[in-house]
Parts: structure tokens; sequence; C-alpha cells
């Protein structure tokens, strides 16, 4: 058991599953809420993989055991090899024989002018000075005495193996120290379990609390500007940990800038650190890699959230005929609503006072081949991968509101709309947008602004035309002014044919059903300009299906602008005037009108005014095996330095006595590594030891 658990290929193969598993960590977004893995996976996996917990892989209790495992695993790999890394680096192997030398790859044979002993010093002094550990040996012959010059170099290199080895039973009980292993022990041995309720932090139980004084953790404080907080939130996957710390942290100033491209290019958080053992208060500041720290606690800035900013909402009615109203809230809260007998839950969900887009246009028109550079068209589709062709125009919007309506069932549809209108494609438009699952992209409706810069000239159309009567004076008006008096008959057909146009885009006029087309989607007739072209499909034919849609368009054109009338009549306001800016606003009126009949929601909200408050996410950690990490990333530098760029070599040589007096020398040289440098360096040493040309 023990030789399984020491050997290399069960220590190499948990590391492959701990790097497989951390892939999947960081692949996979951990700690999120269940409903966003159901969304990206379906219910089957998504419950398949929070069983295998891959939700929280770094905490999972197999990936904490086979960390367990590798450190038990290297430490006695370290246990077993050490004492012999230790023999063989004081052990310079003197007892060698001598014909054991002929064996090596490198060897040499040389005559010597001086007596075995003399030669064995100098040799000796000549290696020392290069830096080689050196141990003399005399051996007596039959024909006199011999000598063993033996030398080591470069035996750091089994210092490396240890050191590389230690490195990892370092990281990984840094790890462990780090991790969730405490708190897991806490749960499992001290009685604390996951708090999943809601209510406030003061009232969660103490079985749901960690003491001040745990000795490791990493949790999330947010702060609101103006306040002050002392409860860390530590993410379960069931539910959360309170950590209650040792001091408060108090929000005095959040500050955050913007690139031009309305990415945030700084973070920083001015607070005041309240000891409650002292009262000491300490002044900081908290930045993106610059934390602040108190009694061993780190406190990082990790992010920003809105810190319940208030908000004033105005209601605009997208076809009911209501009164718009006004309606205030906090970001994070909600209001109850009333549609008639359904009742709705309006949920503040974000504030953005800053949105930065991107308004270039890539002109994809015919091209003159007069005006090609051809040098600047390559040269613009070459370097960086992620360079454009088109120049990017980036501009500010101004603020947008995110929030969701809530039936009585529990189903929300999301909606995002832009507070001040825009410019797209040459008109001045309000940008609304809606989506019914987070997976979702936002679709957006595009109203056009009225006289006044406003949107109150679409909603009073808007409003008008779910009118009966207003529908019925438009078509009498329409009818009385395109026609002249004494054409009574005249009048009355175009009359008949106004109302049903207006009664067919308004979805007064019920079409029958397309076939295989569930009602409620997007693919039903509910009106607008789909209904006018389902009616002329169902009742024209097709020669004279053209002629007739450019009448009939012209028609519902000219009472829709009759509409547009009485509406602001009826509101107090000077008739629209009949120039170029009213027929590009009913143009494009007409289409966002059509539009509208698909908007999943009665009303609209637009963001009115606001007084923004801003709130800091600060990640405070207690990482006592930060110091082990740091101590085991150095040996592992050191270690893997070693291995890799110090060779060990050992050299032998050999002296035998002569007739004449002199030696004969025999030389060999052993080293982990062939390379060149090797070579080099045996023939250096011929040359400097035994007098032999390379």
């Amino acid at each position: 058991m023990v030789e399984l658990l020491s050997s290399m290929r069960f220590a190499i193969s948990l590391l492959t599953v701990i790097c497989i598993a951390s892939v999947i960590g960081t692949v996979v977004k951990q700690h999120e809420p269940l409903n966003n893995y159901v969304n990206q996976f379906g219910p089957f996996w998504a419950e398949v993989f929070g069983k295998a917990g891959l939700f929280t892989v770094y905490s999972v209790w197999w990936f904490l055991l086979i960390l367990a495992f590798l450190v038990i695993s290297t430490s006695l790999c370290i246990f077993r090899n050490t004492p012999k890394i230790f023999a063989d680096f004081k052990a310079f192997k003197e007892n060698i024989r001598e014909q054991s030398l002929k064996s090596f790859p490198h060897r040499a044979e040389s005559r010597l002018a001086e007596p075995p002993e003399a030669a064995a010093h100098r040799v000796g002094q000549t290696l020392l000075a290069s830096g080689w550990r050196v141990k003399l040996q005399s051996r007596a012959l039959s024909d006199g005495q011999g000598w063993m010059v033996a030398a080591k170099k470069g035996t750091a290199n089994k210092i490396g193996y240890l050191a590389a080895h230690s490195a990892i039973v370092l990281v990984c009980i840094g790890g462990l120290l780090d991790g969730d292993l405490i708190v897991r022990a806490q749960m499992w041995f001290n009685g604390k379990s996951s708090f999943s309720g809601g209510g406030m932090i003061a009232d969660v139980p103490a079985q749901h609390r960690l003491s001040p004084s745990n000795p490791t953790f990493r949790g999330n404080l947010l702060v609101t500007e103006g306040t002050s907080s002392s409860t860390a939130i530590l993410s379960q996957s069931d539910g959360v940990l309170l950590q209650d710390l040792p001091f408060s942290v108090e929000l005095k100033k959040f500050i955050v800038e913007y690139y031009d491209t309305g990415m945030p290019k700084l973070f920083a958080s001015d607070i005041v650190i309240h000891d409650h053992e002292t009262g000491e208060k300490k002044p900081a500041r908290v930045e993106v890699n610059h934390p602040a720290s108190h009694r061993g606690i780190n406190i990082y800035q990790s992010s920003f959230d809105d810190g319940g900013s208030k908000v004033s909402l105005q209601a605009y009615p997208m076809g009911a005929v209501v009164a718009p109203f006004e309606i205030s809230g906090v970001i994070g809260g909600s209001s109850s609503l009333t549609n008639g007998d359904s009742k709705l839950t309006l949920e503040y969900t974000g504030l953005r006072v800053i949105n930065v887009e991107n308004f270039s246009q890539d002109d994809s028109a015919a091209t003159d081949v007069r005006k090609v550079d051809l040098r600047e068209s390559i040269e613009s589709r070459l370097g960086s991968g992620h360079k454009t062709v088109t120049e990017k125009k980036l501009r500010n919007v101004g603020p947008s509101i995110t929030y969701k309506l809530r039936d009585a069932a529990g189903q929300a549809v999301e909606f995002h709309n832009y507070m001040l209108p825009m410019e797209l494609d040459g008109a001045r438009v309000y940008l609304m947008g809606a989506r019914e699952t987070p997976s979702e992209p936002m679709r957006y409706l595009r109203v056009p602004v009225d006289d006044k810069d406003g949107i109150e000239g679409f909603v009073r159309l808007r409003s008008a035309l779910a009118d009966p009567a207003m529908r019925a004076q438009a078509v009498k008006r329409y009818a009385a002014l395109a026609v002249e008096p004494d054409k009574p008959e005249l009048s009355q057909a175009l009359e008949a044919s106004a109302q049903r146009a207006i009664s067919l885009f308004s979805g007064a006029e019920k079409l029958p059903p397309a076939k295989d087309v569930p009602p409620g989607t997007d693919a039903e007739i509910r009106g607008g300009l789909p209904a006018v072209s389902a009616f002329l499909e169902s009742n024209v034919p097709e020669a004279e299906r053209e002629r007739a849609s450019e009448v009939l368009v012209r028609i519902l054109n000219g009472t829709l602008f009759e509409l547009a009338q009485l509406g602001r009549e009826k509101a107090g306001l000077a008739p629209l005037p009949r120039d170029d800016a009213t027929q590009q606003f009913m143009s494009r009126a007409v289409l966002s009108l059509s539009d509208s009949f698909y908007y999943p929601a009665p009303m609209t909200f637009q963001l009115k005014d606001f007084q923004h408050v801003q709130a800091s996410v600060f990640q405070v950690a207690r990482a006592p095996g930060q110091t082990i990490v740091y101590l085991g990333c150095v040996l592992l530098i050191l270690g893997v330095f070693a291995m890799l760029y110090v060779r060990e070599r050992r050299v032998w040589i050999w002296l035998a006595p002569r007739a004449d007096g002199h030696s004969q020398a025999s030389m060999a040289l052993s080293s982990n590594r062939k390379t060149m440098e090797s070579d080099q360096e045996f023939d250096q040493l011929k040359t400097q030891l035994l007098k032999v040309n390379a």
C-alpha cells in the first residue's frame, strides 16, 4: 500500500485528475444561482453536474480528498528518497574499479611523467580550483601504490528534486488551509449549517454564523456609501454562511472611472475600519490589486453594485386607454400594480448611469475601384486579431433602467429602457428592450420622438388607436377631408375602406388564426401591418394585390394622421403641421405602432429621475496558507531551475605506477544528461588533467 501511495504513477494520476477538475472550475462559473445553470445546461444535466459538485469544484469533498492524497503521496515519496539523496550527496564513489572506467562513454588514457602520488595531488588541486569537490584514495598494488581521484560537481541537481516535491506539498497544504476545508470541518464537527432563508442579517441564528476567530475564510462584503458592515457572506452550494468580522468597514466614498469604451478603469473605495476591540478608527483606500489589511484579514476591491438607488419612473400605456402615471421605488425593491383583474409586481433590478455604445456602421455599399488604396486595405486587415476594419464611434447614450414585470403565476419578463433618445439611422428614437428569459438577447422597440423630442406623441397615438370612438371619429374626418362634399357615395366607400384598414391595424378585427401557430406567440397575428398583409393575402387575388396594398396603406396612413391630430386636440395641443418632419414622424410611428402589438406588457416604464447610490463589493480573506504557498512557489522555482539547468557530473582518474617511475592515467566522466556541454567539458578536462589534446 505504501509502495503504491509513494509511486510516481499514482502521484501523476492524482495530478491529472486535479488538472481536469481545475479546467472544469475555470470553464464553468462557480457558486452561481441554480437557475443560471438550469438555463445553461438544462434541468437534467444541471442536476447531474450539481450532484457531481462541478459548480463548487474547489470545495467539493472529492477534490479535497484527492488533494489530501496528493499531499500524502508526495510526502511519502520525499520520505523514501531523502535518505538516498543525502547519502548519494555525500558519496564520491571512489571505490569504483579500474575496469569499470572503460565502460563510460567519456573515457581517456594517457601516460604522465610523474609518480602517481604527485599526479594525484596535482589533479586534485586542479579540480578544486575549478569548483569540483575532490576525494583522493590510495590503493596498495603488487607493483607499488595506485591513486584514485574522485570528484563531483552539480550535486544541487538532487536538491532540486527535493525542493520541487516539497513545493508541491506546501502548495497543496496552503490550498487546503485557504480553501473550504476548515469551514467544512466546522460544519461537520461544530454544528454549523448553511442558511437559505431571508430577513435581516442580525436575526440569523448562531448555527449559521462563524466566529471572528475563524482561522481561514474568504467571503464577500457589500457596503453601501455612508453605511458600515461587519458580516461577510460565504457562498455555499445550498445557501450561505455568515462570517462575523472583528471590525466594521465603513464606506465613505466609492470612486469609479471609465475608459472611452465605457469599461471601468479604476475601482477605489475610501473606507474607515472600526476595530471592535480597541475602538480604533483606521482610514484606508482600497483599489484593485491594492488591498487593505487589518488583524490579519485582507480587504480586496472585488467589484461594485447598486446600493439602493432611488428611481422615479413614468408609466405609459402600450395599448390600454389609461392615463400615464408616475411610480417610485428603490433598486432591489418592488411595487405592486393592478391591471384590471390581474396583478403585476414591478421589480426594480438595475440602474446604469453610463451606457457607452458603438455607433459605427460598416459601409457595405458598392466601392469605386478608382478610389481603392490596396495597401491601406491590406494593412487594415493585418495585425492584432481583435482589430476591426471599421473605426469605432463610441458614445455615451445616458442612463438606463432595467426592471421586471412578474405576474401572479411568478412568470417574469425583463425590460431595459434608455432614459434619453438616441439617433439611429438618421432618426431620434427611444429604445425599449424586452426578453422572456435571461438567455435571450434583448429585442428593442424603436419609438420615434415627437415635436418636443419626447415620447408623449407616440403614447397619445397608441392610446387613441386603442379607443374605438376615436378610431371612428378619425375615419369620418379622413373621409370628409379626402372626398368632395358633393360625392356622398364615394365618401361612404372610402369611409368603409378606412374603417376596415384601421380595424385591421388596431387588432379590433380578428383574423382567423393560421395553422400550427400557438396563441400568444410572436407568429400570432395581433394587429399592425402583419394583419393588413394577412387580410390582403386572404381576400385579394395575387395579380391585384400590389395595387390594393398601396391603396390600403395610403388610406391607413391618412387615417392614422387624423387619429394623431385628434389625440393632440384632446390634449389641448396645436395640430401637427403638414411638413416633412411630420411625415417622417408618422412613417416611423406606423412601424413602431405595428411592432407595439408584440410588446410583452400592457405598459412601459421610462426613467424620469434617479438618485444614484453606489455600493462597494469587497472580498475579505484570512489566508494563513498564503505564506506557505509563496514559500512553495519559491521552492518550486528553485527546484525546477536546479533540475533543468544544473548538471550533475562525476569524474574519476585512476593513476597506476609504471616501472619507469611514471604513472599510467585512466579517466572517465559521467553526467546525468548527455549534452554538447558535457563533451566540451570532457575535452577540456583531458587537456588540463591528462595533458591530452582534444
